[in-house]
């Protein structure tokens, strides 16, 4: 292992934690360079390619490195080191397991399964993706790793052990669940505008369960996986530029980012009009309910303050101060306190199941 690919393992384990060693290996021996061989945009915009002056040092930290943009919007990338990391931890792959990933991207994440000795089969919708991700597992020596183009929605084949889903979702297929032996899913579902990983058991036909891994955000998925349902929330927003402050600070310590992920994800259960908002005037970004017009509403500082506007912004502001309450009651709960149960949507084409109740454990 190089001195570049060792400090890359240490960067991912001080967000992580020590990672099991068949996974540090992967990180370590896997070279990430070739799975971004046409490069990825920069933080302040511009283009990096290979033999750029610090092109390696920025492939080697435990960054998003977005390789992709449709209309100036990132639509594929290698994501962050230390998520993957935590995703691949809690879907514990073993040596012949037959892994179904959803959302090929750049490959690199297949490339780690394979790897960890995991027979894989990946799906993309889009194809030069696919093609791109096809190259750089060939150059990078992977053999063990299947890739489809289609609709990560459908069924690749019967036969696997996990699933793990690299795009957000509104929620999980049933043809995930339709296994012979059924398995864990580790998946980014849609809350309050973020993507939770949850990790999901269960068989098609029920019950279906899942647990919070982490917080996480995600590209949204294509297609039937980003349908709407019963308790969607609404997407995020960046209307929300005349807010006031309606409730001082509760708290003189500000949460955390961690801790305020623990509030925001409460929001989300408690609350349908709960998402993700920016708002430019206070240069940050929050959990906000909407009201119906969705231009106006309240959202929910680190410090506990509640700022509102428009015309529902009282009813709004009581909304957002019985989450804070509810929240402070059940003990400050984190995300990973929460067990739900997922249901299946009733659309006869594409069922999806869905999470639509919460119990704290």
């Amino acid at each position: 292992m190089t001195d570049l690919r060792r400090r890359f393992v240490a960067e991912i384990e001080r967000e992580t934690g020590p990672l099991p060693p068949a996974l540090a290996d992967a990180f370590g021996a896997v070279p990430r360079e070739v799975f971004v061989g046409g490069g990825f945009q920069r933080r302040d915009g511009k283009w990096a390619t290979p033999g750029m002056p610090g092109f390696l040092q920025t492939v080697y930290s435990d960054n998003v490195l977005v390789t992709k943009l449709a209309d100036g919007l990132p639509v594929s990338s290698s994501s962050q080191p230390s998520l993957m990391a935590i995703m691949l931890t809690a879907l514990d792959v073993r040596p012949g397991d037959r892994v179904l990933e959803i959302g090929t991207g750049t490959g690199y994440n297949a490339a780690l399964l394979s790897r960890l000795g995991a027979s894989v089969t990946s799906v993309d919708v889009q194809p030069d993706v696919a093609a791109q991700a096809r190259d750089a597992l060939k150059l990078a020596g992977v053999q063990d790793v299947r890739l489809l183009v289609g609709d990560g929605y459908l069924d690749a084949g019967p036969d696997f052990d996990r699933v793990i889903v690299t795009v957000g979702v509104a929620g999980v297929s049933p043809h995930w669940l339709s296994q012979s032996r059924p398995g864990l899913v580790v998946v980014p579902v849609e809350h309050a505008g973020t993507h939770p990983v949850l990790a999901v058991t269960g068989t098609a036909d029920g019950p279906v369960t899942g647990s919070v891994i982490c917080p996480s955000g995600f590209m949204t998925a294509a297609g039937p996986l980003t349908a709407q349902h019963g308790t969607s929330h609404p997407a995020p927003t960046a209307a929300l530029t005349a807010l006031k402050e309606a409730t001082p600070p509760r708290w003189a310590e500000p949460l955390t980012s961690l801790r305020y992920r623990d509030l925001w994800y409460a929001a989300g259960i408690w609350s349908t009009r709960a998402t993700h908002a920016a708002l430019p005037d206070h240069q940050q970004n929050a959990v906000a309910l909407l009201d119906p017009a969705g231009t106006g509403g309240a959202a929910i500082l680190p410090d506990g303050s509640v700022l509102a506007g428009g015309p529902d912004a009282a009813d709004r502001t009581d909304e957002a101060n019985n989450i804070l309450d509810r929240w402070e009651s059940a003990g400050r709960p984190p995300m990973q306190a929460w067990q739900i149960t997922l249901s299946r949507t009733p659309d006869p084409r594409y069922p999806l199941w869905t999470p639509t109740s919460w119990q704290l454990r």
